[in-house]
């Protein structure tokens, strides 16, 4: 049967939870303290209970039925919801319409392709023309809103011309993120952390995004988010991910690495590892599947922290964001 079970990152997260329903066989929810600073490791019992690769035939063809409108239910049309699918040269996208953030981010680091000398000191934040207009988020939400304008697929991630530069500011790749101490700080030290991966594996694959996660409040947990603009149009998501899937020419299978982070000021002295999450919690947090073309089993899927130290470098990032970026 199922069984809640809460990964919680204790006081580092404010005591914020991630949430996984896993196919257990005692009643009692337990609450699973965050891994110490150390190596961490993929248990036995998880690499058996982790999903396979693929969805079932069926539920692909029941997803399918949901969008087919030749039917007596949908006959005037189909309310969706719809995620817009936003593809630009250095990353892929979906974007919520509801809560006017992205639902993920994917890049592809080489090397190579980070390679470059656009400077985002000619780019300019925008509004996504491919969204339409009631689903957009604004300029004018953020201004003044006390947050910055957080890059999910980042700006440095993008130096191969002005164009693929400029597409990183889209407000499709943007989410509300506290700025000092996270977005201008810890997070751009976690962005630096995965370009510096290339450096020792060949191909890096990162898929970023957006958590709305519970707070215990008495004997409930509840979900409670603000929402930035005037009228109010922009959420703020509480928790950020990162998923990082890194691979070596000359070695077999895929190192695999999953974060959780806070949407507040973070400590720099605060381990990495601290937000380290098996990669099923996040993607029960999230909704969303991660690398599912990969069979996760022993041998062919290593965790991240066990193939590189993973530790973040501050001192690496020296030019400071403008502020509100």
């Amino acid at each position: 049967m199922h069984r809640l079970v809460t990964f919680v990152a204790g006081t580092v997260v404010g005591g914020g939870a991630i949430y996984a329903l896993t196919s257990m066989t005692r009643e009692q929810p337990t609450k699973v303290a965050a891994p110490p600073f150390r190596t961490p490791t993929m248990p036995q019992q998880q690499q058996q209970q982790l999903p396979v690769h693929a969805p079932p035939v069926q539920l692909r063809q029941l997803a399918t039925e949901v969008d087919n409108t030749n039917n007596e239910f949908l006959k005037y049309g189909n309310p969706g919801p719809v995620s817009d699918f936003l593809l630009r040269s250095r990353y892929a996208a979906s974007f919520n319409r509801a809560l006017r953030n992205p639902n993920w981010v994917a890049e592809h680091l080489t090397q190579d392709n980070l390679k470059g000398t656009a400077d985002r000191s000619s780019s300019e934040f925008k509004e996504d023309p491919l969204v339409p207009a009631q689903f957009r988020a604004l300029l004018k939400d953020y201004y003044r809103s006390g947050y910055d304008r957080g890059h999910m697929c980042p700006a440095a991630d993008a130096k191969k011309d002005a164009d693929s530069m400029n597409e990183t500011f889209f407000l499709t790749n943007i989410s509300p993120q506290v700025g000092k101490g996270f977005n201008r700080n810890y997070w751009a030290s976690l962005e630096t952390f995965v370009r510096d991966l290339t450096k020792s594996f060949d191909d890096v694959y990162c898929i970023s995004g957006p958590l709305y996660l519970p707070q215990k409040e008495g004997d409930k947990w509840m979900v409670s988010y603000e929402v930035i603009g005037n009228p109010p149009n922009v959420a703020v998501p509480t928790h950020f991910f990162k998923v990082i899937m890194a691979k070596r020419n000359n070695e077999p299978g895929f190192a695999i690495g999953a974060f959780a982070l806070p949407n507040k000021e973070i400590d720099n002295a605060t381990p990495l590892t601290n937000f380290s999450l098996p990669l099923e919690a996040i993607e029960k947090a999230a909704g969303l599947q991660f690398f599912d073309k990969i069979e996760r089993k022993a041998g062919v899927v290593t965790p991240l922290c066990a193939k590189t130290e993973c530790k973040l470098n501050h001192d690496s990032w020296k030019k400071k964001k403008p502020n509100g970026e």
